[in-house]
């Protein structure tokens, strides 16, 4: 993903001098790893450096004494765990991730961190005073268990109907064009990449997990078989057909259950923030490290790709949003809170990690304005945002495991009550996942066996495609885990 020139005019002007930062919300990719097809994959030195230079950023726009933005009410050496709330799915890479980038926010505390005994002596914590922060394995984050070891991840989110939306596009018109017309593109770079991908895989159903492996030879292989064939257009080619696949997996502007990773964040940004209002700074900080895919599904969803096609690409490793909570209220303290008609939220993006790549601020939802009111912004996240598991099973069409008890929330005279999420178009999110499914059942009733005997498919487990057999097939979205990381 390259984010060049967007609204340049727009997102060079200064932010208010009066301003105070109440709070954030960073969702952060991890760094630098190895290749997907090659499991278990693991975080590189290079991704580790990534994601701690990305929370030094952060440390010096938020937390230090000497902050440029500073959060109000925020300890600036010493963590204090309650003032943060850090998740990350159960993935090494992302876990890994995660405690490499807040060791950047909050450092060893050195001399800061010596504490007095009773008998006068002296102590510091190991390494240097290494803090200690938390890290919540969730079940519950947009992105999937295990996100790192799946090449497509939608089906660990365990939602049915998402599932389902995303398969649709393997038997879309797009796709199938798109897979005959780069077939010759593909077989002509087997030299490069035959040591993992068949004939039979190296086509555009693995646009992204071939461009991956091919990524991370460029990132850290002195001597790549017949590298010859890796020109500057080859390699932008790759990135495009990636974008393209991804994309159109993440989001899909008339099935919007597709997006249910960028859904369920949404509901998470939200709640956090607003848990920062009503505890009035109490915990002022919220941190979630999650899938590439998780970014693209809330792209789509918040309407991004109408500011630029440049978000409907993957984003770069060590690559955030940022949605800060602000007001210009003239005193702010913990007795002494702005109520919610003085808060309003901005959010930024830094493709890349944000010491190399300056967050930049964008307008969310189709609007002009990078600044929204608090009560705007939150009502437009719920147009779209699941944010509980009565909600997610009905979105999902799943009855069974966490949703067999559950169902939609009623109101006093028993109707459904009126906080259904819909997308942009009026589809609630529940009825457009039932037409995605009851279309699908039709659809591959009527033409999956044509596909799939003219695509020359096959089906194969991603152990199968690790060992690169030979005459093995492709991979089939429903076989993998939740969204892509």
């Amino acid at each position: 993903m390259e984010l060049k020139t967007l609204l340049l005019s727009l997102a060079a002007l200064p932010f208010t001098k009066s301003e105070t930062v109440l709070g954030v919300y960073i969702f952060h990719r991890h760094g630098d790893r190895t290749p997907k097809s090659l499991a278990p994959v693991n975080l590189t030195a290079l991704g580790a450096d990534q994601v701690f230079q990305s929370g030094n950023y952060y440390r010096n726009r938020y937390v230090s004494s000497d902050a440029s933005s500073p959060i109000v009410g925020l300890s600036n050496d010493i963590a204090v765990p309650t003032q943060l709330s850090v998740t990350s799915p159960a993935d090494s890479v992302l876990q890994s991730s995660a405690l490499a980038f807040l060791q950047g926010i909050y450092p060893p505390a050195g001399t800061v961190g010596v504490s007095l005994l009773a008998n006068n002596s002296e102590v510091q914590a190991p390494l240097g005073g290494y803090q200690y922060i938390p890290v919540t394995t969730s079940s519950t984050a947009s992105t999937s268990s295990n996100a790192e070891n799946n090449e497509w991840l939608q089906g660990g989110s365990g939602c049915g109907n998402s599932v389902v939306s995303s398969n649709n596009y393997f038997l879309s018109p797009e796709y199938t064009s798109a897979l005959d017309q780069t077939r010759s593109f593909y077989s002509n770079l087997l030299p490069v990449i035959s040591g993992v991908f068949s004939s039979a895989q190296a086509t555009f159903k693995n646009a992204y997990t071939i461009f991956d492996y091919v990524n991370v030879g460029t990132i850290h292989n002195q001597t790549i078989p017949s590298s010859d064939l890796l020109t500057n257009d080859t390699l932008k080619e790759l990135r495009l057909l990636a974008d393209t696949h991804e994309w159109n997996l993440a989001y899909n502007a008339s099935d919007p259950i597709r997006a249910v990773a960028g859904a369920t964040l949404a509901a998470q940004i939200v709640q956090q923030l607003n848990t920062t209002l009503t505890g009035k700074g109490k915990t002022p900080i919220g941190i979630q490290f999650g899938a590439y895919a998780s970014f693209m599904s809330f792209f789509g969803l918040a309407q991004l790709q109408t500011v630029s096609a440049d978000f409907t690409g993957v984003v770069d490793y060590a690559s955030s949003i940022v949605f800060e909570l602000v007001t210009n209220a003239s005193s702010v303290s913990s007795t002494s809170y702005p109520s919610v008609d003085d808060v309003s939220v901005r959010f930024l993006m830094a493709n890349g990690s944000a010491a190399q790549n300056t967050p930049v601020a964008y307008p969310l939802f189709g609007r002009g304005e990078v600044l929204l009111p608090w009560t705007t912004f939150a009502e437009e996240m719920n147009k779209f945002a699941i944010g509980d598991t009565a909600a997610w099973c009905t979105a999902c069409g799943n009855t069974t495991g966490i949703c067999a008890g559950s169902a939609a929330p009623t109101s006093d005279d028993g109707s459904a009550a009126a906080s259904t999420t819909t997308s942009g178009n009026g589809i609630s999110l529940p009825v457009a996942g039932v037409i995605g499914a009851l279309v699908t059942l039709v659809v591959i009733l009527g033409v999956e066996g044509v596909v799939y005997a003219l695509a020359g498919l096959k089906l194969v487990k991603k152990s199968t495609l690790a060992a690169g057999a030979a005459g093995a097939g492709v991979m089939s979205t429903a076989e993998a885990g939740g969204s892509k990381a």
